[in-house]
């Protein structure tokens, strides 16, 4: 018998790219892309359900001019060695060059028990290797060591974005090789844009499993996955291996369009929940970035035999009372 919580969804209206991350205060924090691009926004609730009714608290604002003024996309919060972390991206202008925006990687910290509080100090840019587009930062820890896998832009590389992982020597600083992990190459990944980013760790069964999307950001958009043993060389691009086959996407028959950029988080009951960001109509007007209507949805997901996570497929929205 399926007794699995079924959310009501939209969990939260208006937000994209969201995060949500379950701390050991017994709270789960949400952090997402505003549709005004200005601001980075944090809440928290003692059930997932609770955070559509939580009370926002503004982390940070976007600055007038310079490289942290136009765009603020997707921030994430984590928790690493007893302080609290942001990483966002930020761009100097909202104007597109060769089809690129201009985004950088950016840190804030904050030493606070409880993130709604206390300051949030600027890191600085996360730097790579060299200097292109770069957005949709995360992190994890695995056996003792840190990484940060983040998509980017290769000059020499057609299409917008890849998938890159590194160590880091702390939470805002990348150290020793950057790997390429994953390039759009399938149909599913290269229409409209040739896209991977927005990715996510999970780890279970002996594997890590690193989602993403890939796409053009209307119905076409949708999640791929990574998978890595996790006593192989997570640096060494051989070890990711990725499923030829999308694991959610656009499901018409539920009114659920372009799902993706999602998170990983743990529900009340143990259960595996999945976070992501969903139009509930295909037609668009205009550019999709500026359509303010992905929404924040959750939903229980499960496990195939073989040990791989199996997403299923959008569920309908909760019919309006």
């Amino acid at each position: 018998m399926n007794t699995s919580v079924e959310y009501k969804n939209p969990l939260v209206e208006q937000r994209a790219d969201p995060w949500v991350y379950k701390h050991t205060d017994g709270y789960y924090y949400f952090i997402a892309s505003v549709p005004e691009y200005d601001r980075i926004e944090v809440r928290r609730a003692t059930t997932i359900e609770g955070l559509a009714a939580a009370e926002p608290v503004v982390a940070w604002r976007k600055y007038e001019t310079g490289p942290l003024s136009a765009n603020i996309w997707a921030p994430e919060l984590h928790y690493i060695d007893g302080k609290w972390y942001i990483y966002f991206a930020a761009a100097r202008t909202t104007e597109t060059k060769d089809g690129l925006f201009d985004h950088r990687m950016f840190a804030l910290e904050n030493e606070s028990a409880n993130p709604l509080e206390g300051t949030w100090v600027e890191k600085g840019q996360v730097k790579t290797a060299w200097e292109s587009f770069a957005l949709d930062a995360t992190t994890f820890q695995h056996k003792g060591k840190l990484y940060y896998v983040w998509a980017q832009k290769d000059l020499n590389i057609e299409g917008n974005s890849n998938l890159y992982i590194s160590e880091m020597s702390n939470p805002w600083t990348l150290t020793g090789p950057q790997t390429m992990i994953a390039t759009p190459e399938y149909d599913w990944e290269i229409i409209g844009y040739k896209v991977n980013e927005g990715a996510a760790v999970l780890k279970r069964n002996g594997r890590i499993f690193i989602s993403f999307s890939a796409s053009a950001t209307d119905f076409n958009y949708c999640m791929g996955l990574l998978v890595a043993d996790e006593d192989s060389d997570l640096l060494d691009a051989t070890s990711w291996t990725k499923l030829p086959e999308p694991v959610f996407q656009t499901n018409e028959e539920n009114g659920q369009y372009g799902p993706g950029h999602n998170s990983f988080t743990v529900n009340e009951n143990g259960e595996d929940v999945l976070i992501y960001h969903c139009r509930n109509y295909k037609e668009i007007t205009g550019d999709p970035l500026y359509d303010p209507n992905r929404h924040t949805r959750a939903q229980v997901f499960h496990w195939n035999e073989d040990g791989t996570p199996n997403f299923g497929v959008p569920v309908k929205d909760a019919a309006k009372q």
